[in-house]
């Protein structure tokens, strides 16, 4: 869930809160959307009384004091009870519901994107037919800028995506014989990525985009392609994690471009060198990026653990900021452009950080590189964040009560 979208569900919490407030409430599917909002439902003083989830690997998993339980729980409770659901595929768990005998409120809070409405309603069906025609006149503004070129749409506002798509791209270049190519992004910090690897884009908004990536679809655009696994009536690869653990690089090289799996990543090279570095003590500092707008948060006393182990040590604590956002008590914030990045951390000598697209950004840093994980299943599947996601080029380390901290040293 990025954050336009973790917005919208906060919006769309609000304008529900009187229907909530009060009730028993169940949230529908284990995954990060739904603990997010478990999170905003303690923010706003309503306890959950238990995460809905059909997985039997994941019963009695618990997420901050709420634990996994079956839908079929809920049959018996119509009356003060409410399930939310920010999943992709509301209307598959609310005919679920249903069709068990449930009749209390079913809200949903997320339209998780514009392709997860799978509903033969005349007004639904309209509005699809609208974002089409929107589509194609997008298309055709593309295909004016940019004369005989090949469109690769990034439909997710994620960096850890857009970095994986510009690191296979001149492999899939190479066998489809597609060499002018222009990537379309939904955000300019997804266009900083883009411009690291040295390739053109175009900015667009989500809401444009989703409507240009749909019109793509139905019209069976030859000259666009779809570059991500979880857009349905593409590919939908993540099904395929239902059976097998597959990292999302391995999907990326793979499924999405259709590359064999030894086939190796381009690098990044436009980098650019931090004005501020001599601040840094060479080797003696870490930097600590503990913000991301699209995982689940670790809680703030293990971050407190950390700098308190480096400080003790000698070392120069930072803090990874963006505008908004505050450093680690007792560290010094950081404020750096992503190209940037990779000149601080390897004067530093040490890199912390909560597994986010930041971390893919730095696989190529010669330093020493830790990535935490929050400890949730992978979407909906039996699947661990650190299975999907684990880098090569890090230690790996999913964040659980019993972790010893005393280890990074």
């Amino acid at each position: 869930m990025n954050k336009q979208q973790s917005e919208l569900m906060r919006e769309n919490f609000i304008k529900n809160i009187s229907s909530i407030s009060g009730k028993e409430v169940y949230v529908f599917g284990h995954c990060e959307a739904s603990l997010s909002l478990i999170d905003l439902l303690y923010e706003n003083g309503i306890k959950p009384h238990g995460i809905l989830d059909n997985n039997s690997q994941k019963a009695g998993i618990m997420y901050n004091g709420v634990k996994v339980i079956k839908p079929e729980v809920v049959l018996k409770k119509d009356r003060g009870v409410v399930v939310l659901v920010v999943s992709r595929f509301y209307e598959a768990m609310k005919k679920q519901l249903r069709d068990l005998g449930f009749n209390g409120d079913i809200i949903k809070l997320l339209n998780y994107n514009k392709f997860s409405e799978y509903s033969l309603d005349e007004k639904v069906i309209e509005r699809m037919k609208k974002q089409i025609e929107d589509g194609k006149e997008t298309l055709r503004m593309l295909k004016d800028k940019y004369l005989g070129s090949f469109f690769v749409f990034c439909p997710f506002d994620a960096l850890g995506d857009i970095y994986l798509c510009n690191s296979y791209l001149p492999s899939f270049q190479k066998k489809t014989e597609k060499d002018n190519c222009i990537i379309v992004v939904p955000s300019e910090g997804c266009a900083k990525i883009v411009e690291l690897f040295g390739n053109r884009y175009e900015v667009m908004s989500q809401d444009k985009l989703d409507d240009a990536v749909q019109a793509a679809i139905y019209t069976k655009d030859k000259d666009t392609f779809i570059a991500h696994h979880d857009r349905p009536y593409v590919i939908n690869l993540h099904r395929a994690l239902y059976i097998k653990k597959i990292s999302l690089e391995q999907i990326y090289c793979c499924g999405v471009f259709g590359l064999p799996k030894d086939t190796k990543p381009v690098e990044p090279t436009n980098w650019r060198t931090w004005k501020n570095l001599n601040e840094i003590q060479v080797g003696r500092a870490v930097i600590i990026a503990p913000y991301a707008k699209s995982v689940i948060p670790i809680k703030d006393e293990i971050w407190t653990r950390i700098v308190r182990i480096y400080k003790k040590r000698g070392f120069q604590v930072f803090t990874n900021t963006a505008p908004g956002e505050e450093p680690l008590r007792g560290t010094e914030a950081l404020v750096a452009q992503l190209d940037e990045m990779k000149s601080i951390v390897e004067r530093a000598g040490t890199f912390i950080g909560i597994r986010s697209g930041l971390c893919d950004v730095l696989r190529t840093a010669n330093c020493r590189k830790i990535a935490l994980y929050p400890d949730y299943n992978y979407c909906d599947t039996k699947w661990k964040a650190i299975d999907i996601y684990w880098l090569d080029e890090f230690e790996n380390i999913e964040v659980k009560d019993d972790v010893e901290w005393e280890m990074i040293k």
